[in-house]
């Protein structure tokens, strides 16, 4: 009897070292465990009412849907990218790290090589046909030739003068997309229609300088022009100043510009619309990715198929956009979606 109960005995403990031993598999996040997140702005920081902006609004969703935390950093230099991503980098308690800002790419990716336990992301990556996108990066790109279409399609139709303009920040190719799809749009339309265009400047400053925005559009302004979209960061903040002060209209980048707006620029309808580029929902989706264990590094992209583009039509606008307008621009929409109209991405691949 004593044997048999030695034997049960052994049996009860081996069994109780085995179950001990092994580890029942993790979920991404445990509850008890808050994943957090890192995240660098792109120049001009928080406050431009814009794209950084969105940026934020995204970790905000992720902190109150997601229940993750999170550290930001703003870039007030040029030099500053690398060594504030290897800041968020080096912090054991973060998991992803984003780089708002095609000027991120080439540090996003040395970065990633030195840490390849980390996750990291970029709105707006360069990619470089001839370079591999590291394993543990993920390039947030957007079709926003697409969007801006539409807006030029919607500023073609609206234009009193059969003048319009494109005030960009840093003349780049990426910048260049916005401007060939709104002159597209425009042209699409309004064949006759004179589309100005100009830039703030040939480097990261040109996204943060609102008094020259204002110069640029205050200049087209009087030339004529009565619609003005831009792409330049805060520095279009001095583009709808100058709306407001000349009783015309601006097109607002990113956010809905319109929201952020001051009370009197509101009231007078400065913000005509504005072209969303989703940023908020690419931060957020990537993030929910990584709790979930679903992350794969590459590209993914978001367009007006996918909701990560489009353009303001609500009940502050609806007054100043006709029933008529807005369902033609609708039917452009449709033809991007079904590929009946392929914008392109450079402005010398425009059609003549």
């Amino acid at each position: 009897m004593v044997n048999k109960y030695i034997s049960w005995l052994i049996i009860a403990v081996l069994l109780m070292s085995f179950y001990g031993c092994s580890k029942t598999p993790e979920p991404a996040t445990s509850g008890s465990e808050k994943m957090k997140v890192g995240l660098v702005f792109d120049i001009g920081g928080r406050g431009d009412k814009s794209f950084n902006d969105s940026a934020y609004e995204g970790l905000e969703r992720a902190r109150k849907e997601l229940g993750i935390e999170y550290e930001y950093l703003e870039t007030p230099q040029a030099t500053d990218r690398a060594t504030q991503l290897r800041q968020l980098a080096r912090n054991p308690e973060i998991k992803l790290i984003f780089g708002i800002g095609f000027l991120f790419t080439d540090d996003i990716n040395a970065i990633a090589k030195e840490f390849p336990d980390k996750k990291f992301a970029c709105v707006d990556y360069t990619v470089d046909p001839n370079k591999e996108i590291p394993p543990n990066v993920v390039a947030l790109k957007f079709k926003e030739e697409e969007g801006s279409f539409l807006v030029g399609a919607l500023a073609g139709l609206l234009t009193k003068t059969n003048k319009v303009g494109f005030i960009g920040g840093m003349k780049i190719p990426l910048i260049e997309k916005f401007e060939t799809g709104y002159k597209m749009g425009v042209k699409y339309v309004n064949p006759k229609c004179v589309v100005f265009a100009n830039y703030a400047g040939l480097t990261g400053n040109a996204f943060k300088d609102p008094t020259k925005g204002k110069e640029l559009a205050l200049a087209m302004y009087d030339n004529g022009a009565d619609i003005i979209y831009h792409a330049s960061g805060s520095t279009g903040l001095g583009v709808f100043e100058a709306a407001f002060q000349k009783k015309k209209y601006a097109i607002g980048v990113d956010a809905d510009q319109f929201q952020t707006a001051p009370k009197e620029m509101q009231e007078a309808h400065t913000i005509l619309t504005s072209m969303v580029k989703r940023v908020d929902e690419a931060v957020f989706q990537t993030i929910k990715s990584v709790q979930e264990g679903q992350f794969h590094g590459g590209v993914h992209t978001f367009d007006l198929k996918s909701n990560g583009i489009d353009y303001v039509y609500d009940a502050n606008n609806q007054s100043l956009i006709p029933p008529a307008v807005h369902h033609q621009v609708e039917m452009l929409r449709d033809k991007i979606i079904k590929g009946e109209i392929v914008v392109p991405t450079t402005l010398k691949d425009l059609p003549k």
